[in-house]
């Protein structure tokens, strides 16, 4: 098989920057995740939003 692993789909990228992409992707590839989020994610919002309630509630009912 004789197909580029990389492809330019538009334009020209001389060789060095194709070896320049490359050698970053392949770093990334590598790269191993870190053991923690850098973020732990978003916390629970704790007021609703009453456009995606529905439109009807028990007398009884608290919420």
């Amino acid at each position: 098989m004789n197909t580029p692993d990389i492809r330019v789909e538009k334009g020209h990228a001389e060789p060095e920057e194709v070896a320049a992409i490359t050698a970053i992707l392949l770093a990334r590839a590598a790269a191993r995740p870190s053991e923690t989020p850098s973020h732990p994610g978003r916390p629970k919002a704790r007021w609703r939003r009453l456009e995606r309630e529905g439109g009807f509630r028990a007398p009884h009912s608290w919420h």
